[in-house]
């Protein structure tokens, strides 16, 4: 790597005045590309996510996951000093970023249309539940409810269950990414001649945006998908199996991986048989398909299968738990278990940065996130005089 090369958003200034996942995850991203964020909380408190567990020491380890490397700055934007600092930084940034309900901002005097008067190569960025538009803009919305309403509780969990999160809070992180995208895009859009713009993303419209394989089946089939566990609707075998110490993940994709896969159990024959012989005949016959391979799995442990298996270039995997994960070789040499070390909590383990690329740092050790208000004189002297970002 060229270490002189900068960071693709260095030079980039992004004012966040969101709170919680959505928005934070979309500037953290930002700020791991080079960008500089200046947060900007209530002074009453700051992020709502400073008061969510888990704590150490007293500080919280959510926050801390999703705020690295960020400043901040406290303001009260009803107030007329900091409304008056909060309009000295607004001409030295590049971008704006909230999560506040539709409606909010405009009350403050700061809203998309309200800001691109005087602001106008400003990317303003809104992420919410509903959105700016239809009827529902104004509803309060959290990560569940638009995993519920989106319909990816739906097709999550075993068949007959009750309804079922998914694990993390892919309805804030979709929309974080969906956002960073959008954000980018109009960076470029904006280098390359364009103006300011407004990015207007709804949590509910990240989650229908990654139906994929439910809505192309009930368009194509007009069936309403439903939960199958781990196994995947149009692909076979391609699901969690269970062997003599475990379970393993085995995705066989099309018909040569399944010809390896049936050599590696010894259940050749099973490949020229004319319920398995194809991949749309093995989805018709999974469950018998199933009990075939959990037959010849059981003779044997998780790490004997992986291995053969791996050999013969079947994709399989354990299904790792979280400390599992965080061990795992692959994971530590692409350094995704990254750390940042605060002067109160010490050092705390978080997740690294996806993005490879040349030329962009990927240091395990990360800038801490910041203590509340912790960099006002730095932002003042700047800006409280109409400097420029720096």
């Amino acid at each position: 790597m060229n270490a002189s090369v900068q960071a693709p958003l260095a030079g980039v200034t992004v004012l966040d005045l969101s709170r919680v996942l959505a928005g934070p995850y979309c500037t953290m991203i930002l700020a791991d590309l080079g960008a500089r964020v200046i947060k900007v909380e209530n002074p009453r408190g700051g992020d709502d996510s400073r008061a969510y567990g888990p704590f150490v020491q007293g500080v919280s380890a959510y926050f801390m996951s999703v705020n690295r490397g960020k400043e901040s700055i406290a303001l009260d934007l009803k107030a007329a000093p900091d409304r008056q600092l909060f309009e000295s930084i607004l001409p030295g940034v590049d971008v704006l970023v909230e999560n506040f309900r539709p409606g909010t901002m405009e009350k403050l005097g700061y809203g998309w249309e309200q800001l691109r008067a005087r602001h106008p190569s400003l990317i303003y960025a809104a992420t919410s539940g509903f959105g700016h538009t239809g009827p529902y803009r104004d509803r309060a919305a959290y990560d569940m409810v638009v995993q519920a309403m989106g319909g990816i509780m739906s097709l999550t969990g075993q068949p007959n269950s009750p309804p079922t999160r998914v694990g993390t809070s892919i309805g804030d992180i979709v929309a974080a990414l969906f956002t960073a995208i959008g954000i980018v895009s109009a960076l470029y859009d904006r280098r390359t001649g364009g103006c300011g713009r407004k990015i207007d993303v709804s949590m509910l419209d990240c989650q229908v945006a990654i139906l994929e394989n439910a809505v192309a089946r009930f368009a194509a089939l007009g069936e309403v998908p439903g939960p199958i566990g781990a196994r995947h609707p149009s692909i076979t075998p391609f699901a969690a199996f269970q062997a003599a110490d475990g379970f393993i993940v085995i995705a066989a994709g099309n018909d040569e991986l399944f010809r390896r896969l049936c050599d590696v159990l010894g259940l050749a024959a099973l490949a020229l048989d004319p319920r398995f012989s194809t991949n749309p005949e093995r989805t018709r016959n999974h469950a018998a398909l199933a009990i075939q391979i959990e037959s010849a799995l059981l003779r044997g442990s998780v790490t004997q299968w992986l291995d053969r298996l791996t050999d013969a270039g079947v994709p399989c995997s354990p299904i790792n738990s979280i400390d599992q994960t965080l061990n795992d070789p692959q994971v530590r040499a692409r350094n995704m278990v990254a750390y940042s070390d605060d002067p109160v909590a010490g050092r705390l383990v978080m997740a690294g940065n996806p993005i490879k690329m040349t030329g962009l740092a990927d240091p395990a050790e990360r800038p801490a996130a910041p203590r509340l208000d912790s960099d006002r004189a730095r932002i003042v002297q700047q800006f409280g005089r109409g400097g420029a970002a720096g």
